[in-house]
C-alpha cells in the first residue's frame, strides 16, 4: 500500500497467516508465477474488479501480486490487515475502505493449505511447547540464551519474553516506546538483549537485570522496519531493513548506525547469518539473489540464484561456510557456494505450496519448517545423505518464522499464529 506523500514509499511485507494451496486455477497459478518472478507489479496483473485501481495504486508499488494471492484472506481478514497497514502510514480513505476490502477478499479469498506430508526416519524429535503470557502477542522470533532461557519478541504486543523451560515461568519486558513491533531478536556477550523495532524504526537494547531499554535510531527517516539482526565475531550488530531496503551495521560501542542500499530495488532484505569469516550474508525476498556485505566498506556484492522465481526469505551457514537458503515461493531449500557462486537446490517433502521459511544448521545438519502445510512441519535435511525427514508440529505451528539451535543441540521455534514457543529435542 502507499504511504502518504510526506513519508517516502516503503511498507514491510508482512508476515501475515502465509498459507497456499495445493491446487489453483490455471489462471491464478500463472498469475502468481508472472508476478514472483519480477519486481513490483501494476494493474495489468491484477484480476479486474470493482477496487482494482485502488489496489494497484496503493499495493502493487510495494508488494508482488503473489503477496496477496497466497494465503489469501475472508473480508473480515482483508479488513484486519489493511487496518494494521493504515496505522503504519498507509492511506486508505473511508471511501476507497470498503471497496478496497471488497475487492481483495473477492480476488484473493482465503484459500486451504494442503495436509502436511510427514516423512520417517531413524532420528527421534520430541517437542515441549509454553503458550505466551499475553495473548495475540504473537511471538515472531525465538532465541535460546547461553543460561538456558528462550526469549521471544512480542510483535504485535510490543514486548519482549523470557521463558524458563525448568519451570515454564515467564517474565514479560513491554518495550519504552508504544507500538515498535519487536521482531528480530538477538543477545550479546554480555546478557543484553537485542531486538529490531519493526514498526518504529529503531534497534533496542534490553539490560534484562533493570528492564531498560536503550534505543538506536535509524541515521535515515526512510529506515522505519528493521527487520532480522545478527552479531559478528567483534560484537558488531547486523541487520537488515525490509522495506525501505537497506542493510544496517550497529556498533555497540560508539553507537554509530550506518546503512547501505542493495544494488537491486525492491530487493527486501530478510534473513541475515554471518560466516566464519564474519562476513554478513542476507537473503533478498523481493527477488531472487543473496547478498553479501564487505564488513569494512559496506558495499553489497549480490549472487543471482538460477531460478528467476526464487525468493529466498531465512538463511543458515554451516561450518563450510555455505549458505542455505529457504525458497519461500518456490518450495525448494538451497545451498549456495559463496566462494564459485554454485548453487543446488532440493525441492521441500510438502511440495510447492510447502513455503519453507525458518530455517538453520544444526552440526552442518539443516532444519527448516513447512509454513504452508497444515500443521506446519520440522524438517530434517542431511547433505551429506540428501535425505529428508519430517515431523508434525504438535501445536500446528501457525507459521514458524524463524528458528535457531541451542547450545546443547536443541532447535527453538516461534510459533506465531498460535501464541507459542516450542523447543525440539533431537535424539
Amino acid at each position: 500500500m502507499r504511504r502518504q506523500r510526506a513519508a517516502p514509499l516503503f511498507l514491510r511485507v508482512y508476515d501475515r497467516r502465509m498459507r497456499r494451496t495445493s491446487s489453483v486455477a490455471v489462471a491464478g497459478a500463472l498469475l502468481v508465477t508472472s508476478a514472483w518472478g519480477q519486481s513490483p507489479t501494476g494493474a495489468g496483473q491484477l484480476p479486474a474488479g470493482n477496487g482494482q485501481d485502488i489496489a494497484a495504486a496503493q499495493c502493487t508499488p510495494c508488494h508482488d501480486v503473489g503477496r496477496l494471492v497466497y494465503p489469501g484472506y475472508t473480508r473480515e481478514g482483508w479488513q484486519s490487515v489493511i487496518g494494521r497497514m493504515t496505522k503504519l502510514g498507509a492511506t486508505v480513505t473511508p471511501e476507497q475502505l470498503p471497496l478496497l476490502t471488497g475487492y481483495l477478499a473477492h480476488a484473493f479469498p482465503e484459500r486451504p493449505p494442503p495436509a502436511a506430508r510427514i516423512i520417517p526416519g531413524n532420528v527421534r524429535v520430541t517437542f515441549k511447547e509454553w503458550a505466551v503470557a499475553t495473548p495475540g502477542a504473537f511471538p515472531h522470533d525465538p532465541l535460546a540464551t547461553a543460561d538456558g532461557a528462550i526469549w521471544y519478541t512480542g510483535q504485535r504486543a510490543s514486548l519482549l519474553g523470557r521463558i524458563d523451560p525448568a519451570s515454564g515461568a515467564i517474565r514479560e519486558y513491554p518495550t519504552s516506546i508504544p507500538d515498535s513491533g519487536p521482531h528480530g531478536l538477538v543477545a550479546d556477550d554480555a546478557g543484553n538483549i537485542w531486538f529490531t523495532a519493526n514498526s518504529a524504526g529503531y534497534i533496542g537494547k534490553l539490560d534484562p537485570a533493570s528492564g531498560a531499554i536503550t534505543a538506536y535510531r535509524m541515521p535515515d527517516e526512510r529506515a522505519r522496519d528493521p527487520h532480522t539482526a545478527v552479531f559478528d565475531r567483534h560484537g558488531v550488530l547486523w541487520f537488515t531493513v525490509q522495506g525501505a531496503n537497506f542493510v544496517g551495521r550497529l556498533v555497540p560501542q560508539t553507537g554509530e548506525v550506518r546503512l547501505a542500499a542493495p544494488p537491486t530495488a525492491h530487493a527486501l532484505p530478510y534473513g541475515i547469518v554471518v560466516s566464519s569469516q564474519g562476513v554478513p550474508f542476507f537473503a533478498e525476498f523481493g527477488t531472487n539473489r543473496i547478498g553479501r556485505i564487505d564488513p569494512d566498506t559496506l558495499d553489497v556484492r549480490e549472487y543471482v540464484l538460477p531460478n528467476a522465481g526464487s525468493r529466498p526469505r531465512r538463511l543458515g551457514v554451516t561450518s563450510d561456510d555455505a549458505i542455505w537458503y529457504s525458497d519461500y515461493a518456490r518450495g525448494y531449500i538451497g545451498r549456495l557456494d559463496p566462494g564459485s557462486g554454485a548453487t543446488r537446490e532440493w525441492p521441500s517433502p510438502g511440495g510447492a505450496a510447502s513455503l519453507p521459511y525458518g530455517i538453520t544448521a544444526l552440526n552442518d545438519v539443516i532444519w527448516f519448517s513447512e509454513s504452508g502445510v497444515r500443521p506446519n512441519t520440522l524438517v530434517r535435511f542431511d547433505p551429506r545423505s540428501e535425505k529428508f525427514q519430517s515431523w508434525a508440529i504438535p501445536s500446528g505451528g501457525g507459521v514458524v518464522r524463524n528458528m535457531m539451535p541451542t547450545r546443547d543441540g536443541r532447535i527453538v521455534l516461534a510459533e506465531s499464529g498460535v501464541g507459542k514457543l516450542a523447543l525440539a529435542e533431537v535424539q
